[in-house]
């Protein structure tokens, strides 16, 4: 018997691999199995530049004192924000932000812009992905090791451990 604090439930932990990663964006985003995949996907689409933005902002919430915040946010400005930006992310009132907005950085202060990039992650390539050849092979492959005669072999193995 598990116990809830350390374990999810029943019913999200009955869903792994590809199943869960169908169920929404976000279980797909926790798993870094997925996020591997969707990156290879998003790569291919040539918009591989969303989730990294999306990652980077999730690491910059946990990021603790006000130099390393700092040092993080500029990183990210420069990297997916700035009009010079090698990885530029397209988001609403980008040309209003500028380099005054690192002076004084706090945790949430890319989520507007992380949020319309999970959006359009989540209304866009998110669907395709689940519908491509990287996702779908992945799916059967999984299919059939879960139908392979060793996993119900183990299984029943289990099944006869556990009803004892």
């Amino acid at each position: 018997i598990n116990d809830s604090e350390s374990h999810p439930s029943s019913s999200q932990q009955a869903l792994k691999g590809t199943s869960k990663w169908a169920s929404s964006l976000e279980n797909l985003l926790e798993d870094p199995e997925g996020v591997k995949r969707f990156r290879e996907f998003l790569k291919k689409e040539f918009s591989e530049e969303n989730v990294l933005f999306w990652l980077a902002c999730e690491e910059f919430k946990k990021t603790q004192g006000k130099k390393q915040m700092q040092e993080k946010a500029k990183e990210i400005y420069m990297t997916f924000l700035s009009s010079k930006a090698s990885s530029q992310v397209n988001v609403e009132g980008q040309s209003r932000l500028n380099e005054t907005i690192l002076e004084t950085p706090h945790p949430l202060m890319f989520q507007k812009l992380q949020d319309q990039i999970f959006n359009l992650m989540k209304y866009d390539s998110y669907s395709r992905f689940l519908k491509s050849d990287i996702f779908l092979n992945l799916k059967k492959s999984e299919e059939q090791e879960e139908n392979s005669p060793e996993a119900q072999t183990a299984a029943k193995r289990a099944s006869r451990i556990y009803n004892t």
